[in-house]
């Protein structure tokens, strides 16, 4: 499926490089150019560590290079070439951490699967090779989610929790669309909404220059933008109750309840949509069992569609809903108390601390659904803060005379007041929402990103192909040349 295809980190693979004893640090030059390495010794961090060792707080702040060719060391640091040692010193350790049998060194990291074919063939010609290898169990490898198309404009939220688990599916078109319309409902105003996508238009161009920083957040400004101007005109405003344009859906401060209940159950979509992605996370990361038993799995999406069914059968009196309503409910807490007493072990105590974790899962589930309904509360406010503003300008202006400017002055003062206040009242209750109430069930873990070894080879020295160099012997002294330093 291309549309999973496109939400699942890139495919990694374990590998080992191989290199006759003679040329490792060729192959090391190699990798560092490819860049698309990542050593299981945590390498990656070793330049700054070096750098301190060494007595040289400031070589952590250099910007790494490595010659093509085995260098003189006291001639680059005559020249002042700073970049070269670091990146020397880089290498070192990890050329450190290579095992050594008979004759032969290797070194096991993590790369993309797509780029094994490449770096083999870079490889060859230095005499080394890559070799594919089995993943550990219980390892789980990097994440490197490809930053391509319009995902990587929407993904900063994502990236913000925190790193998406190597087995799950990233919700970055969801986070974006979601976010983007809580944040309209809060904030429906067309003249506040073509205000976002105005400044959207201006942090995509980066103009003014002080804005340049902030570009990558354009997407989110647009999409607020847009959702607040639709949500404007369900509501009737513009800068506040103008009457420049009707009501297409309700008056939030005539018809309260009914935009209460509209918040609610959009928040019921947005947690159902979060349910199914969990469900997809927990199977893909520990199988059918931890699917069909977490509470972020098949057992809490039951209980949510089960209470739903029950909430539904006693609105509309329907006897079939709430008994089917209960069925769910009722199989989705044994599964639920299945799960939990697995991971608490037999005894009173388990029973005791499974029966109370399925209570808070009732209770966190009901708290969950209502923290929607600050999406009306919110709409509410704005609606009633442009509605103060507008009265008290009318009521001047109907002075006349002197009191004309005041009532312009009053009318801009206010509306940029609730613009401010309000902009980022909603900013923070949606991201509040988007990580308390959609994430908490999408993601039950952190994955760590993938860092691979990168490094700049200077253009000047050329490596002639499959040149040995003198590492073999020199790599113990320098070594503890750095450790002695």
């Amino acid at each position: 499926m291309p549309w999973l295809e496109a939400a699942l980190p890139v495919r990694m693979t374990r590998v080992a490089l191989v290199a006759p004893a003679g040329s490792l640090r060729p192959m090391l030059v190699k990798v560092a150019e490819a860049g698309c390495v990542e050593f299981e010794s945590d390498a990656t961090g070793h330049g700054a560590q070096a750098g301190r060792a060494a007595g040289n707080p400031e070589a952590s702040q250099v910007a790494a290079a490595l010659s093509a060719r085995e260098p003189d060391l006291a001639a680059l640091a005559a020249a002042g070439r700073d970049d070269l040692i670091a990146g020397e010193r880089q290498l070192l350790q990890i050329a450190g951490d290579a095992a050594v049998r008979h004759s032969a060194c290797g070194l096991a990291g993590w790369m993309p699967a797509g780029r094994v074919g490449a770096l083999s063939q870079a490889l060859a010609g230095v005499g080394c090779a890559v070799v594919p290898l089995r993943r550990p169990r219980g390892v789980d490898a990097p994440t490197l989610m490809e930053a391509s198309g319009g995902r990587r404009v929407v993904s900063p939220l994502v990236f913000a929790y925190g790193t998406v688990p190597y087995a799950d599916v990233s919700p970055a078109w969801l986070a974006w669309a979601s976010y983007a319309l809580m944040f309209g409902m809060m904030f429906g105003d067309v003249g506040d909404g073509l205000l976002l996508i105005a400044a959207a238009a201006c942090l995509r161009a980066g103009r003014p220059r002080w804005l340049s920083p902030y570009r990558g957040g354009w997407p989110f400004v647009a999409g607020a933008g847009a959702a607040a101007t639709a949500f404007g005109f369900a509501y009737g405003e513009f800068f506040g109750p103008t009457g420049v344009i009707g009501a297409g859906w309700l008056d939030p401060i005539a018809r309260p309840i009914p935009l209460l209940v509209a918040a609610v159950a959009f928040g019921a979509v947005l947690l159902a949509t979060a349910y199914a992605i969990g469900m997809l996370n927990r199977w893909r990361e520990g199988g059918w069992p931890l699917a069909l038993y977490a509470p972020s799995g098949i057992a809490g999406s039951a209980l949510f569609l089960g209470l739903g069914m029950l909430a539904g059968g006693w609105y509309v009196r329907s006897a079939a809903l709430l008994v089917a309503g209960g069925v769910i409910a009722v199989a989705a807490l044994v599964l639920a108390f299945t799960g939990f007493l697995a991971e608490a072990g037999d005894g009173g105590y388990g029973v005791t601390q499974a029966s109370i974790e399925v209570f808070d899962l009732v209770i966190r589930l009901g708290s969950n659904v209502a923290s929607f309904a600050r999406l009306a509360a919110f709409g509410l406010a704005h609606a009633a803060l442009g509605l103060l503003v507008w009265e008290g300008t009318r009521a001047l202006w109907h002075r006349g005379g002197v009191m004309v400017p005041l009532a312009v002055l009053l009318f801009l003062a206010g509306s940029a007041l609730a613009f401010a206040l309000e902009g980022l009242v909603a900013a923070v209750q949606a991201l509040r929402l988007e990580y308390y109430e959609l994430f908490s069930r999408v993601f039950v873990a952190q994955g760590r990103p993938f860092r691979p070894w990168r490094l700049r080879v200077d253009p000047g020295l050329a490596d002639p192909a499959g040149e040995g160099n003198r590492l073999a012997t020199a790599r113990a002294g320098a070594l503890a040349g750095l450790r002695e330093a």
